[in-house]
């Protein structure tokens, strides 16, 4: 009995090779030993399952760690060469799928980078009008992020608004359409919407860009402004002048007094003429650059003294002392030197100009909470210096106030012109006002005199 059963041993111990060829032996074997036999390879066939399923269970344990990005145990399988292959193949694949995202990553990042240097403005628009992304240039020019909402928010334009309804209800494929926005400052875009082949899987189904046209509308406005305005301005001074000229080649040719006289006048007209177009070009310069603020740091004080020791010597021939009242803590603003100073001393020399004989001009300049949004209106918050100049003229009625900064305007133009006014210098003043980001406020009692007042930002 005992030899019979060494057989059912061997085969509980043997590799599943042997036990094939075991069963090979026991099928010949008849009686008690066959079914033993059997019995015994139907066990030694389940504690090999059972060790094939353990060693699997843990494959999947160790795969499902991979996609979670954690290794922490070891592969399983060491001790066996089929489980080790694969082990080795998941790994492989592990790496090679690691190489594939990062370049992915690589490649997303150098996309988002590129979109985000671009110099114009671009919103992705999914097709609900809802913006999907919006690079550095968009949300400069709009002030903040749009992401997440409708881009009717910050683009109300009609034109706009149509061509981007006609490319996300896939009427078009691209429109392109000129709209302005008039707030905070006058500025012209050439937008472009163009629809995006494919699923986005950030839902992104337009692309819109803005192409800012301000600077070439500037261009083209002031060009057409300059002819006109100085063909109107120039004419008067010119067409004296030929008098004078015809005068002096005929009947005061040999009339030296008649000489000397209009000698002085067309002296003067000249004066008046070369004032105008200087004011004329340093106008459309302002204009130009109105729409980019200066990045410069100003000291307002010393600015204002040096106008102040410029306009001495026109205050001095009427008896008028110029009082400055600077404060020890007034801040920098930024700015352009050269155009501030030319705002100063335009406010010094209207109020010399326009003041009374042996009266002062008193100019004072101290911080200020805020910026006033409007005449009458609270500080918006935020450091700024007040300047303000003022002089004890006739003063200016209260209808004239609003349109004093257009150009040529004249309350009275004879005076003006007695004067030597060109009618550009509250409007070069107020373009380089618009420019600096700040607020001119002018305030006139008839018969006491004006204050003309400039806020700026501190820096």
């Amino acid at each position: 009995m005992t030899g019979r059963l060494v057989p059912l041993a061997l085969l509980l111990s043997a590799p599943a090779g042997m036990v094939l060829a075991g069963l090979v032996v026991l099928g010949r074997l008849g009686g008690g030993i066959a079914f033993a036999g059997w019995a015994a390879v139907a066990v030694a066939m389940g504690l090999m399952a059972r060790s094939h399923l353990a060693k699997l269970d843990a494959l999947a344990r160790w795969i499902r760690s991979l996609s979670l990005n954690d290794e922490s145990g070891p592969p399983p399988g060491r001790d066996d060469a089929a489980l080790a292959e694969t082990v080795a193949a998941f790994g492989s694949l592990k790496r090679e799928w690691r190489q594939r995202s990062a370049e992915l990553a690589e490649s997303a990042r150098r996309n988002e980078s590129l979109l985000d240097n671009l110099p114009d403005p671009l919103l992705l628009l999914d097709g609900s009008r809802r913006v999907v992304r919006a690079n550095q240039a968009a949300t400069r020019l709009f002030g903040r992020d749009l992401s997440g909402r409708d881009m009717v928010a910050v683009l109300r334009d009609p034109h706009l608004l149509d061509a981007t309804e006609a490319v996300l209800s896939g009427r078009e494929v691209m429109r392109e359409c000129e709209f302005s926005q008039l707030a905070p400052l006058e500025r012209v875009f050439q937008a472009r919407i163009e629809r995006l082949d494919g699923h986005p899987a950030d839902g992104g189904t337009a692309i819109l860009t803005l192409h800012d046209l301000t600077s070439i509308k500037r261009m083209e406005r002031m060009r057409a402004d300059f002819v006109a305005n100085a063909s109107h301005e120039l004419r008067t001074p010119l067409a004296a002048l030929s008098g004078f000229i015809e005068t002096l080649q005929g009947p005061a040719r040999d009339d030296a007094e008649a000489r000397e006289s209009f000698l002085a006048i067309m002296a003067e007209q000249a004066g008046r003429m070369s004032r105008l177009v200087a004011d004329l070009l340093s106008l459309s310069r302002i204009e130009l650059n109105e729409h980019t603020p200066p990045g410069e740091r100003v000291d307002p004080g010393h600015l204002l003294n040096s106008a102040a020791q410029a306009l001495a010597p026109l205050a001095a021939a009427k008896a008028i002392r110029i009082d400055l009242d600077i404060a020890p803590d007034l801040a920098a603003v930024p700015g352009q030197p050269d155009e501030l100073a030319q705002l100063f001393q335009n406010l010094l020399d209207n109020a010399v100009k326009y003041g009374r004989d042996g009266t002062a001009v008193e100019v004072a300049a101290a911080m200020a909470d805020g910026l006033p949004a409007a005449a009458g209106v609270p500080l918006r918050a935020g450091g700024a210096v007040r300047i303000s100049v003022r002089d004890h003229g006739e003063g200016i009625a209260r209808e004239h106030l609003p349109r004093l900064t257009e150009r040529f305007y004249r309350v009275d133009t004879a005076r003006s012109r007695k004067l030597g006014g060109t009618g550009l210098g509250l409007a070069i003043v107020k373009h380089i006002v618009n420019r600096h980001r700040g607020l001119l406020v002018i305030d006139s009692v008839v018969g006491e005199g004006s204050t003309f007042t400039v806020y700026l930002p501190a820096a």
